[in-house]
């Protein structure tokens, strides 16, 4: 239960004065729906205002604040065209300040004619006429609110202005309770840092590094004592120890060697499923390091030791390469590997829900369909997700539900993840890594091509089918609209149909019916049709060996950790391949690096430390779902810098107080509310 000193910071934002249903709009945008969000709702920069008498000491750009009296309004010819007040400085200079919209009416009563005005704005040229495009501040000249030389300039939605905002932030300040200290006072001591409460009203008056390193270090000790109570947590509880005795595992018939890699991981996992605590590991891979097999033999533990096994993947076409993939690899043992999605109905359904109840189903492979209330199992001892990120934290626990005792968890990425990112989203779990490819994998031929040789490499493309070999090729978005310069698959789908032959070119994106996915990717798959036009939806999970040409168009548009992904679509097979990287005329230095580090390099765990460095921690893994990263306040410097001491911090807070019941354990609780990590706070008993 949330600690009753931080209620002030948790009331909804319209206990602040001035909001009402019109404000919350613009606010919720922002994320600003209570008044703890204000508070943490920094200035992005802050502007220093000169104050001149005549624009004449003023230049162009500047930031200043002048008295102007009024002389004249101008109404555009349109109700587009702009508003114009003319207005002149003490020495006869005239001056027009611009507004568009709405803001004429209030222009209008703001700067009567005639009248003396303060504005402060910056200052314009347009053609011959010096201008202020919608000056910040119109005051009176006995108004004193103008003697601030200095302000915060705030991110803002549409509806909401700087003053109203600087208004808002003031009120949210001015709630702070006094908060008992929480950082550990060595840390606190050695880095000066300011108390809490001074620190956030600092950022709002100040471009104060030092107390911005405060807040974002208070974020980051939150989420690592989080997942360190999470961890704890997890060794309570009593789970069921899985060791099995080979008897299936043996009869595996693999058409190739374990690598060390592999082997290495299979021992770890083996040693967490001999626990009574529940397994919680985490399988990074990079593209093509065979994930898959490490898992089938983890299932293979837990089905030698009578129990059944799970995976759960995040689409449907994933679902049905592993069902397919595991099913296949299993087949020698004689386990029964059943497949179970949302659009498995009638007698189907109920024959795979009847096999899960009653054990003869040992393995399920399925999309989120896996977990619902209906599903029951004889005995769940084990639960593999697949790209678990794409999973949220109460769809993870539903499925933990699902066994008598709390079910071992395999979570794998197919991602090789910055060690700094590892740490912030999943401290809670062991981790191994799959660092080494399978022998035979031969290098991908990466080359980058310009857009203007588009009709080459069509040609090249059809070369490549003529010889029996399929291919792909990928456009970063489903369908042009207006305004978006971007390749689009639809249509590019049209026109190498329109060059192919037709049953030779199919397509697969997002926006599709899964039936229709399903059709395009089985015939690609069994080699019907040559040519895979796609989205990135087929940037994971996707194995057609056979393909050994991929074409990316606009591929300065995709995320280096993206690019590598879908590179690891071919060269999956013994055949040689090749990746083209079709790119744009315009190439920024980013894109230009990474490009660049495309063709050097196809050690993912080196170009996932390079995407981080580019991209920064808000496209973890190269996708563009929001919540990838933990953090709204810690930056990603800030999280090099200080995420291996706040989890070493998080630790010694756990061994010394681990039911944070002590003096500072009773701050971090606070602490952890405040940044609403309660699912850490949650797991003590008397949480």
């Amino acid at each position: 239960m949330r600690p009753e000193i931080l209620n002030p910071l948790f009331a909804e934002v319209d206990t602040l004065d001035g909001v009402g249903p019109k404000l919350k709009k613009p606010l919720e945008k922002l994320r600003c729906t209570r008044v703890r969000d204000v508070a943490y709702h920094w200035p992005d920069r802050f502007v220093t205002r000169r104050p001149v008498e005549t624009l004449d000491e003023a230049g162009e750009g500047e930031q200043i604040i002048i008295a102007l009296t009024v002389t004249e309004h101008r109404s555009g010819a349109s109700r587009r065209a702009p508003y114009r007040v003319l207005a002149t400085d003490s020495a006869g200079n005239v001056l027009a300040l611009t507004f568009f919209g709405r803001a004429s009416y209030t222009a209008k009563k703001q700067l009567p004619v005639g009248e003396k005005r303060r504005v402060a704005g910056k200052l314009e040229r347009y053609g011959d006429m010096l201008q202020m495009v919608h000056p910040d501040h119109v005051l009176t000249m006995e108004d004193a609110a103008l003697g601030q030389m200095r302000e915060p300039v705030y991110s803002l939605a549409e509806g909401l202005t700087q003053p109203r905002m600087a208004s808002l932030a003031a009120q949210a300040l001015e709630k702070l309770p006094d908060l008992p200290e929480w950082i550990e006072p060595g840390m606190f001591a050695q880095q000066k840092w300011p108390a809490w409460a001074d620190a956030l009203r600092s950022v709002h008056a100040r471009d104060d590094e030092t107390a911005k390193d405060r807040l974002a270090y208070d974020e980051l000790l939150a989420n690592a004592l989080a997942l360190q109570l999470v961890r704890a947590d997890n060794r309570r509880k009593r789970g069921r120890a899985l060791a099995g005795d080979g008897h299936l595992r043996d009869k595996l018939q693999l058409p190739f060697p374990l690598t060390g890699a592999q082997e290495r991981s299979i021992r770890e996992i083996e040693g967490d499923l001999a626990q009574d605590a529940p397994m919680l590991r985490l399988l990074q891979g990079d593209v093509g390091a065979g994930k898959t097999v490490v898992a089938l033999h983890a299932m293979l533990v837990a089905v030698e030791a009578g129990a059944q096994a799970a995976l759960l993947a995040p689409t449907e076409i994933l679902a049905r390469q592993h069902f397919e993939t595991l099913r296949e690899m299993a087949r020698p043992t004689g386990v029964e590997v059943a497949l179970l999605t949302g659009r498995d109905k009638g007698r189907a359904r109920e024959s795979i829900l009847m096999g899960l109840m009653d054990g003869s189903i040992q393995i399920v492979v399925g999309t989120h369909a896996i977990f619902q209330e209906a599903v029951q199992y004889r005995d769940l001892g084990l639960v593999v997700v697949d790209e678990q990120h794409r999973f949220g934290v109460s769809q993870r626990l539903q499925m933990a539900g699902k066994g008598r005792r709390p079910p071992h968890t395999l979570s794998m990425t197919a991602t090789p993840i910055p060690r700094t990112l590892t740490l912030a989203n999943y401290g809670e779990m062991e981790v191994s890594r799959l660092d080494e490819l399978p022998p035979g994998r031969q290098a991908i031929d990466t080359r980058v091509v310009g857009m203007d040789r588009l009709p080459e490499v069509v040609e090249a493309v059809g070369r490549h089918l003529a010889s029996g070999q399929q291919a792909y090729w990928v456009c970063p978005m489903v369908r042009d609209e207006e305004g978006m310069e971007k390749a689009a698959a639809e249509q590019r789908y049209a026109a190498l149909k329109a060059r192919f032959d037709d049953d030779a070119v199919v397509m697969v994106h997002g926006q599709l019916d899964p039936e229709v996915k399903d059709a395009a990717m089985a015939r690609f798959a069994s080699g019907q049709a040559k040519l895979l036009v796609a989205t990135t939806v087929i940037e994971v999970g996707v194995d057609v060996p056979a393909s050994t040409l991929i074409v990316i168009e606009q591929a300065e548009s995709f995320g280096l950790a993206q690019l590598h992904q879908l590179r690891g679509r071919v060269g999956r097979g013994s055949e040689k391949s090749t990746c083209l990287l079709l790119r744009g005329n315009q190439l920024s230095e980013t894109g230009q690096r990474r490009l660049a580090l495309m063709r050097e390099t196809q050690d993912g765990f080196r170009i996932a430390e390079e995407d981080l460095e580019l991209r920064g921690g808000g496209e973890l893994l190269g996708t563009r779902q929001s919540g990838d990263t933990p953090f709204r306040i810690a930056t990603l410097e800030q999280m090099q810098r200080f995420l291996d001491p706040a989890t070493a911090d998080a630790k010694l807070l756990m061994d010394r107080d681990a039911g944070l019941e002590g003096e500072r354990g009773e701050a971090a609780r606070v602490l952890l509310y405040l940044m609403e990590r309660d699912m850490g706070v949650r797991t003590l008993r008397g949480g």
